[in-house]
């Protein structure tokens, strides 16, 4: 058998337990599986006997290109992306300029960016309160057909060109993405809560950093999550809520499972491992963001949801922030610095580490919060997120044993800041390989070409499997 690309001695996930094979690749998909590498292929990569996972997707990232590239650009982005496990990003609407709300605008961003990516890339549709009040709803079926995932909206302000919904108007795109059978995604913050705490604490002087996430109150989550609930009960849109953060949310969300409703959610690696009142006094602004972070009890309860499936996958909200001029610059407090990090580089190892490793989750779960359950939800399973025939050969290798430490300064994101640093982990990305070219390798970095990602359409709507464990 001849092939393009043999990946030699790789340990793949079966269930819970590991199986010794060789992955053969040809027209950069899965071309089959030999327990012997003594066939003929062009090119040979070593797994070294590591975890070969079928390729890690990122499903929220704000890489701020085109229109704010001083923060990111694609190129920088999905090589942080690369460096950290991840084959696949899916790109948020909000964060470039113009933001994504039209086919038109979808296609400038793509123009902008196909020459940069070094990962594959899938997008968000937008749609907005504005767009409400403009009688435009008629682009978010038009999104649709070009191929976007879901859609997203703000219950909070975020950027001035994605302005935030009401709640009439929320359930006014309710009823619109439902009709798309997409997922509509939902930053879930009561605005008149978050407004009211923030305004009150710095009226009282506050200017510590946890002030930030005490403004941000618990509460505010989870009445917003409440709500949407209500409204995906009501419309039958397949309500997600992202960046989920607290505990009370994890409970609201396993409620509706229980009923049957079409409601998912996300977390992220630093809702999993690190609290406010150690971070953001340790870290000031460059642990702000909304959400903000939580409690260790949330911490905790995260854990167990992301185990037992009221959360059904991991995602960074990855955002970096210009450090001089959106951080620190003069004049720049915790109240008015903007709120985000980057993260996209230390989701795999982070949840391995801290997941996997530790017995938190298992070898199952781990491919699933990682690859399957995203590239299902936002229908871009099996070409994404399986290790089958046929599936693009995209592979992500892990050293469980390796130890190392979270450096910012040895970050591929323009914006070298993390929380995260200082991180002691065991378990790294050693090799990320893309349709059948290794992107990045551990020792070497980034080792692929600008403008090899490709942009993948959402392939199929499919939803996830409702399962709850106990």
């Amino acid at each position: 058998m001849k092939v393009d690309v043999l990946v030699k001695n790789a340990r793949i996930p079966q269930g819970d337990r590991m199986v010794e094979t060789n992955i053969l690749v040809r027209d950069g998909k899965i071309a089959g599986f030999s327990p012997t590498a003594e066939v003929d292929a062009k090119e040979v990569i070593d797994a070294g006997g590591n975890l070969v996972m079928p390729g890690c997707i990122d499903s929220h990232t704000h890489i701020n290109d085109p229109g704010f590239t001083h923060r990111e650009n694609f190129q920088t982005g999905t090589s942080a992306a690369a460096s950290g496990g991840v084959t696949t990003v899916i790109d948020m609407p909000c964060t470039s300029n113009p933001s994504v709300r039209t086919v038109a605008q979808l296609e400038n961003k793509l123009e902008a960016v196909k020459d940069k990516a070094i990962v594959d890339y899938a997008m968000w549709g937008g749609v907005t309160g504005e767009d409400v009040r403009n009688k435009a709803l008629e682009h978010v079926q038009k999104q649709a057909d070009a191929g976007v995932v879901a859609f997203k909206v703000y219950m909070t302000p975020s950027v001035p060109t994605y302005p935030r919904v009401t709640d009439a108007e929320m359930l006014e795109i309710f009823k619109e993405v439902a009709k798309t059978g997409l997922p509509v995604g939902v930053h879930a913050e009561n605005y008149n809560l978050c407004d009211f705490y923030v305004q009150k604490l710095q009226a009282e002087g506050r200017m510590d950093g946890p002030a930030w996430a005490e403004a941000r109150l618990n509460l505010a989550e989870k009445v917003a999550i409440e709500m949407v609930v209500s409204f995906a009960e009501y419309t039958g849109v397949r309500m997600h809520v992202v960046h989920m953060s607290t505990r009370e949310g994890a409970m609201v969300i396993g409620e509706a499972k229980k009923r049957g409703l079409p409601v998912t959610a996300e977390t992220c690696p630093h809702y999993l491992t690190i609290n406010a009142q150690d971070a953001m006094t340790r870290f000031g602004s460059f642990a702000k963001i909304a959400p903000p972070l939580r409690g260790k009890e949330d911490n905790a309860e995260h854990w167990k949801a992301l185990a037992d499936g009221r959360i059904d996958f991991v995602a960074t909200d990855h955002a970096p922030y210009e450090i001089a001029t959106e951080k620190t610059a003069p004049g720049m407090h915790i109240w008015n610095s903007f709120p985000g990090i980057p993260g996209t580089e230390t989701m795999v190892p982070v949840v391995v580490s801290e997941g996997y490793n530790k017995g938190r989750i298992s070898l199952s779960r781990l491919v699933e919060v990682l690859s399957r359950n995203p590239a299902i939800h936002y229908g871009l399973y099996p070409r994404k997120g399986a290790m089958e025939i046929g599936s693009d050969a995209d592979f992500t290798v892990i050293d469980l044993n390796c130890e190392w430490t979270i450096d910012k300064d040895k970050m591929y994101t323009m914006a070298r800041y993390t929380p995260l640093h200082g991180m002691k982990l065991r378990g790294k990305p050693v090799k990320t390989i893309v349709r059948g070219k290794v992107v990045y390798e551990d020792g070497k970095g980034i080792v692929g070409r600008p403008g090899y990602g490709e942009f993948v359409k959402r392939q199929a709507i499919s939803r996830l499997d409702r399962i709850l464990k106990f």
